[in-house]
């Protein structure tokens, strides 16, 4: 892309210096503040001869004595570009000094936004993109735009998402999860984490004590955290949230919201049992604590039958629901929901009315459509039947390469298996070894909040195909045998 050269090359034709000088040396500037990155292509003589308004010679001057200074490179092909190597400059980085203090904040569990594309990536458990129903939703999409009242959807929308998506998630609710939800007390945001986040700032005040699975979901406990929250670690069975635990400590802390993920627990993928979920409602209504449900991928469960969620009973009336649709479409479909008391939604909605004035209205109805017409039910079913016999294949793979090694359970759904070894094993030099040998992997101590070693790893299954999930569990059994 070329740049204004008329406002970043200021001649003088009375200056001393010559003319071709100072073109040279006004490029010479721009790339010392860094405005002309290496690399960056220059227009060609004749161009910036007509730009500036000067004799194409006094150009061609400029470029020969900025190429023979090494400021820039050319090709015959490719025309001029910003030297990589420059005069006086390598190895240094332009830096901007600033004198004002900022809050700092800490890094959230790490996520590979782009790999190689011969890695084999066991993730936390996402979908296979490549299953999305890209097809559909890009034909909504054009519908959309072909509508002749397209422009009323180019305006400001409702901070709490359109309507007609909050009805089709409503009517979902209801028919697939149980729920007794209202359109107007749903809050669509910008994926399950913004829907977090908007919960923790609306209902916490500095010093509240939080209640969290542990191990658990990293990212919720640093969002309470930012929020001011104390954080309370419940421990975590193979039935869940200890709530006998839990109800322990509501005998000595007040506290302000209890947080669980309870169809599929993360990082352990353990199913909650019913027992405990009574009495963990019954906790909530006893003391006056929020109960935080995020139910992140409620619809990947392989068992007889699907736990519904703690919103769906008739005495959760401290529960606060958030979900998304981004693990069942894809991670890029930024759409996360959250429902609770009304009075809670409202203040929630005006909170993002400041973060994010509203969602992406286009993504929004091209969503409400596929959910009207059937199509993301239909690419659920379909996604579940591929994930299932993608389940059995590693549970198959772990007997054969790691039976020895290792202890799991076949997850009665979820999109990842909580495999745990038999001896103590650092997951951050795993990782290191196995990235080293084509597989990514994520280590788990930090899911445990104070560094402790789980000695497991949560390995996302769903995203590989059969031979790549082969391939990555050889390997990991290489490194660990």
């Amino acid at each position: 892309m070329l740049r204004p050269w008329k406002t970043i090359l200021s001649l003088d034709f009375n200056n001393e210096l010559s003319v071709y000088r100072q073109i040279a040396e006004g490029i010479i500037t721009e790339i010392k503040k860094g405005r002309l990155k290496p690399g960056a292509p220059l227009p060609g003589t004749r161009v910036l001869a007509a730009d500036i308004g000067v004799n194409r010679k006094t150009v061609v001057l400029a470029y020969e004595d900025l190429i023979a200074e090494g400021w820039l490179a050319t090709t015959d092909k490719s025309g001029t570009f910003v030297s990589h190597e420059l005069p006086g400059m390598k190895g240094k980085a332009q830096q901007k000094h600033h004198d004002f203090v900022f809050n700092d904040h800490e890094e959230l569990q790490p996520i590979a936004h782009a790999v190689a594309s011969n890695l084999i990536v066991f993730n936390d458990g996402w979908p296979d993109v490549r299953l999305a129903p890209m097809e559909e939703l890009a034909k909504a999409y054009k519908r959309i735009f072909q509508q002749k009242a397209r422009w009323c959807m180019l305006g400001y929308g409702h901070e709490q998402g359109i309507e007609r998506l909050r009805m089709a998630v409503s009517s979902m609710l209801s028919f697939k999860r149980g729920m007794n939800t209202d359109p107007q007390n749903i809050c669509i945001t910008r994926g399950s984490q913004m829907a977090l986040y908007l919960t923790a700032q609306t209902l916490l005040q500095p010093g509240d004590a939080v209640a969290i699975e542990s191990p658990g979901y990293l990212p919720a406990w640093q969002t309470f955290v930012r929020a001011g929250a104390r954080m309370v670690h419940i421990p975590v069975d193979e039935k869940g949230l200890v709530v006998e635990a839990l109800e322990e400590v509501c005998k000595t802390t007040p506290l302000k919201a209890v947080y669980v993920t309870p169809h599929h627990q993360f990082p352990t993928a353990v199913s909650m049992k019913m027992e405990r979920r009574l009495k963990l409602l019954a906790l909530s209504n006893r003391y006056g604590f929020a109960i935080i449900e995020d139910d992140y991928d409620h619809e990947f469960h392989f068992s007889a039958k699907s736990l519904l969620p703690l919103a769906s009973n008739e005495n959760a009336d401290n529960v606060i629901y958030i979900s998304s649709l981004s693990k069942l479409v894809a991670p890029a479909v930024r759409i996360g929901y959250v429902t609770g008391p009304p009075a809670f939604i409202h203040a929630l909605a005006q909170l993002r009315r400041l973060v994010d004035r509203q969602g992406d209205p286009i993504m929004e109805q091209a969503v409400a459509e596929l959910m009207e017409e059937g199509a993301i039910n239909r690419h659920a079913k379909r996604a579940i039947n591929i994930y299932r016999e993608r389940r059995e294949r590693m549970d198959q793979l772990l007997h054969t390469y790691l039976d020895k090694q290792v202890s799991f359970r076949k997850p009665e759904g979820g999109l990842a298996y909580w495999v745990k070894f038999v001896r103590k094993v650092n997951t951050e030099q795993l990782a290191e070894r196995l990235l080293k040998k084509g597989v990514s992997v994520m280590p788990t101590e930090r899911y445990a909040f104070d560094d402790t070693p789980l000695h497991a790893l949560r390995l996302g299954y769903a995203s590989l195909a059969p031979e790549e999930l082969e391939e990555g569990i050889k390997a990991l059994a290489a490194l660990v045998k």
